[in-house]
C-alpha cells in the first residue's frame, strides 16, 4: 500500500512558525551579547587614530599607537569595574536610576581626567620606576607589558565579579616590568612605601568620616521629634560643606602652584559654600512642604545632595584613576621624544583617551556591577548613601591634590564598612535613640524606629562580612599577579620584538 502524502495541517504550520521564532530570538539574544565589545573594539581603534594624527612620521610612532590602543582598553576596564562605587550607592538608594546614573558619571569622569588628573599620572609615569636610571626605549616596553598587564587581569577580574583595585593592578605592573626589565634598582621604594601606606590608610580614614557623618544626620536630623524641621536646617549646611570643599580643590589643582596661600584657599571655599547654602536652602524648603514627619520623608530631602557627592565622587575618581590607564601611556610618548613639557605632563590628547575610556566602559559594561555594589553588599537609604559618597569623594579628592593613586574602590568599601560598623554600635548603645523610642512608645506614635530585635538589626544592617574577607583577598593577590603576569609580558616581548 503507498504511503500518505504529508498534509500540511494549521497546527503543524503554527509549529513550524514557532521553531522559526525561537531561533531568532536566540539569535537576537547572542548578537546582543556581542553589542558591548563590538563597540569596545571600536573604540580601540578610534583611540588607535586619535594617537595616530597626531604621533604621524615621527620616531615612535607604531609603539605609541599600540601604546594608546592599550591604554584605551585599560579605560575601558576602569570604567566597568571601578567607577561602579562612585554612584552604586545612589543607585542602591533608588535617589536616581541607572541612566541617570550612567550619564552623570561619564560627564563627570571626563572633567575630572581633563582638569585634574595630571598630577597623579605623574605618580605613575615616571616616580614609581625612576626615568632617570632607565633607558627611554626601555622605558617605553616596560610600561608596554605593566600596561597590557593590568588590562588583562582586570578585565578577568570583572567577568568573574571580584572587586579588585585598578590602582593596585597598575602599580604591580609596573613594579613587575620594571624588575623583570632591569633588576629592583631603579625601583623608588620610597615612593612605593608612601604608595602602599595610603592603601592602607585611606580605606581607614575613608570609614572614620563616613562614621562621622552618619553620627552627625543621625544626632541632628533623624532622631529629633521634628524631623523634617531638622533637615530643612541641616540639609542646605550639608550641600555647603560638600560645594564649599569641592571649589578648594578645583582652586588647588587649576591655580599655578603658589599663587594662593591656604588662608586664601580656605576664604574661597568658605564663599562658594555660603553662596551654595543660600541657593539649597530656598529649594530644600520647597520640596519640604507637605512632607509627613517620617524617616522616608528624609529621602525625598537627600536626594539633592546624593546626586550632587555622587557626581563629586565621579569627578574625583576621574582626576585620580585616569593615571591608571594614561600614566603609562605618557611615559611611552615621552620615551620616544613626542610629548612635551616633560615626562609628568600628559599632552591633552593622551588625557582625552583615558578620560573618554573610562565613561566608554562605564557606560557599556557598568549597570550589572553598579547594581551588585548598590544592592548586594548593605542596605543603603539616601542618607547612608550620601555618608559614604562624600566621604569617599573628599578621601579620593586629597589623595589626588597630594599626587597619591589610592584605591578608590577600597576607599569606597572602607567607607561602607565604617557606616555599618557604626550604626551596629549606635544602635546598640546610643543614648539618644533610645531615648527618642521611648518618647514615641509612651506616645503610641512609633514613627519606623530602627529595629528594636538586635538580630535583625545586625541582619539587615550591616555590611556582609564575607565581603569583607573577599576584598582583603583581592587586595593580596592583586599587586603580586599583576607583577607577574607583566614580568612574563614584558619577558615575551623583548624575546620578540626587542
Amino acid at each position: 500500500m503507498p504511503p500518505r502524502p504529508a498534509v500540511l495541517t494549521k497546527r503543524t504550520l503554527d509549529k513550524d512558525l514557532d521553531k522559526i521564532t525561537h531561533a531568532e530570538d536566540v539569535a537576537k539574544h547572542v548578537l546582543r551579547r556581542l553589542v558591548a565589545p563590538g563597540l569596545g573594539l571600536i573604540f580601540v581603534g578610534l583611540a588607535m587614530l586619535f594617537a595616530g594624527v597626531y604621533v604621524f612620521d615621527r620616531p615612535g610612532a607604531m609603539l605609541v599607537v599600540a601604546a594608546a590602543a592599550l591604554a584605551g582598553y585599560m579605560a575601558m576596564n576602569i570604567g566597568a569595574n571601578d567607577v561602579t562605587n562612585n554612584v552604586g550607592a545612589a543607585v542602591g538608594a533608588r535617589a536616581m536610576t541607572m541612566g541617570q546614573a550612567l550619564v552623570i558619571a561619564a560627564i563627570f569622569e571626563v572633567l575630572g581626567a581633563t582638569v585634574a588628573g595630571g598630577e597623579v599620572v605623574k605618580t605613575i609615569s615616571a616616580n614609581i620606576v625612576d626615568a632617570v636610571q632607565v633607558s627611554p626605549v626601555l622605558l617605553g616596553w616596560i610600561m608596554m607589558a605593566a600596561l597590557m598587564a593590568a588590562a588583562l587581569w582586570i578585565n578577568l577580574a570583572t567577568w568573574m565579579n571580584a572587586p579588585v583595585s585598578t590602582t593596585h593592578a597598575i602599580v604591580g605592573a609596573v613594579i613587575g616590568a620594571g624588575i623583570s626589565a632591569v633588576g629592583p634598582e631603579p625601583v623608588n621604594w620610597r615612593v612605593m612605601l608612601e604608595i602602599t601606606s595610603s592603601w592602607i590608610t585611606s580605606p581607614l580614614i575613608g570609614g572614620l568620616i563616613a562614621a562621622g557623618l552618619l553620627y552627625l544626620v543621625k544626632t541632628l536630623i533623624i532622631y529629633r521629634d521634628d524631623k523634617v524641621a531638622a533637615a530643612q536646617r541641616w540639609v542646605p549646611v550639608l550641600v555647603a560643606v560638600m560645594a564649599g570643599g569641592f571649589m578648594a580643590y578645583m582652586v588647588l589643582q587649576l591655580s599655578p602652584t603658589g599663587k594662593f596661600q591656604s588662608f586664601t584657599v580656605l576664604l574661597i571655599g568658605i564663599g562658594i559654600g555660603l553662596v551654595s547654602w543660600l541657593a539649597a536652602r530656598p529649594l530644600v524648603l520647597a520640596q519640604a512642604r507637605a512632607l509627613e514627619n517620617r524617616n522616608s520623608s528624609l529621602r525625598t530631602l537627600f536626594r539633592l545632595p546624593l546626586i550632587g557627592s555622587a557626581a563629586l565622587l565621579s569627578f574625583a575618581h576621574g582626576a585620580n584613576d585616569v593615571s591608571n590607564a594614561v600614566g603609562p601611556l605618557s611615559a611611552i610618548v615621552h620615551s620616544v621624544g613626542i610629548g612635551g613639557g616633560g615626562i609628568g605632563h600628559p599632552p591633552l590628547w593622551v588625557m582625552l583617551i583615558g578620560a573618554f575610556g573610562i565613561s566608554v566602559g562605564l557606560l557599556l559594561f557598568g549597570p550589572r556591577l553598579i547594581r551588585l555594589v548598590g544592592e548586594e553588599i548593605t542596605k543603603l537609604n539616601p542618607m547612608r548613601a550620601y555618608c559614604v559618597a562624600l566621604s569617599t569623594a573628599f578621601t579620593v579628592i586629597v589623595a589626588s591634590w597630594l599626587g597619591l593613586p589610592v584605591s578608590t574602590t577600597h576607599i569606597a568599601v572602607g567607607s561602607v564598612f565604617g557606616v555599618g560598623f557604626f550604626r551596629e554600635w549606635y544602635t546598640r548603645h546610643s543614648k539618644r535613640r533610645i531615648a527618642y523610642i521611648r518618647r514615641k512608645a509612651e506616645s503610641f506614635d512609633i514613627d519606623e524606629p530602627e529595629e528594636p530585635n538586635i538580630h535583625e538589626t545586625r541582619r539587615r544592617y550591616l555590611v556582609r562580612r564575607s565581603h569583607f574577607m573577599t576584598i582583603i583577598a583581592a587586595w593580596i593577590v592583586t599587586v603580586p599577579v599583576s607583577a607577574a603576569l607583566a614580568a612574563m609580558i614584558y619577558w615575551v616581548m623583548f624575546a620578540l620584538f626587542v
